[in-house]
């Protein structure tokens, strides 16, 4: 078999609170089109990389707040996708994100399938309206099929996909892992299309040599 055409297994990481993760999700079919690949779609609780690694969340810092819910609105409208601003954000995602979980069969190994991700990620960011009226809440809950059982096993898995990202070296949302290789955020797309496409300078030097530089002076907390 050429080697383009082997198949590729992708692990998207996400999580519903990030604008970014639902711009990539929504442009990665065409990012991915015509080259043979498997996509498994992990929730992550993006909060707990923060914590991890003594960050704040874009939407804590006022002035990047602005920033952020601007460019992404701007992003969208250069991709042509849908995209209105919740009513209230940030927002506690954790019933979301294992909703997504529970709503997927016990042996998807932390994965939900792709419709399940679009139908939660356009609950929140196509509409404008709040992302936890408790109406809106109970009316996506109904478009799935799931077992109660399935709901501790979901903050169980929940917690395994947020380590195992995080042991990765996942900073953010989105990041896309495809064999030792980590790629985050949207404009990371194109990158992750060419390494796909088996280019050489994935393999070559230039991958490693670019973080190889030496660290220079250090911020200490005052």
């Amino acid at each position: 078999m050429h080697p383009s055409k082997a198949l590729k297994h992708i692990t998207f990481y996400f999580d519903f609170i990030s604008p970014y993760a639902y711009l990539a999700f929504e442009q990665l079919p065409k990012a991915l089109l015509g080259l043979s690949c498997e996509v498994h779609y992990k929730p992550v609780l993006f909060a707990a990389m923060l914590k991890h690694y003594g960050q704040l969340g874009p939407a804590e810092i006022a002035p990047k707040r602005d920033w952020t819910y601007r460019q992404v609105s701007w992003l969208a409208h250069t991709h042509n996708i849908a995209l209105d601003m919740p009513s209230t954000h940030p927002f506690n995602p954790l019933p979301l994100l294992r909703l997504a979980l529970a709503a997927s069969p016990a042996d998807s190994d932390g994965c939900c399938n792709r419709y399940v991700a679009e139908t939660i990620f356009r609950h929140v960011w196509q509409g404008g309206l709040e992302a936890f009226d408790p109406q809106r809440l109970q009316a996506l809950s109904a478009q799935f099929e799931r077992s109660d059982l399935r709901h501790e096993d979901a903050k169980i898995e929940l917690k395994k996909n947020t380590q195992e990202a995080i042991d990765k070296g996942v900073f953010g949302v989105p990041a896309i892992c495809v064999d030792d290789k980590l790629f985050w955020g949207l404009d990371a797309l194109p990158m992750l299309r060419e390494c796909l496409q088996n280019k050489d300078w994935f393999e070559g030097q230039e991958w490693e040599k670019s973080v190889q530089v030496g660290k220079g002076v250090k911020r200490t907390q005052t």
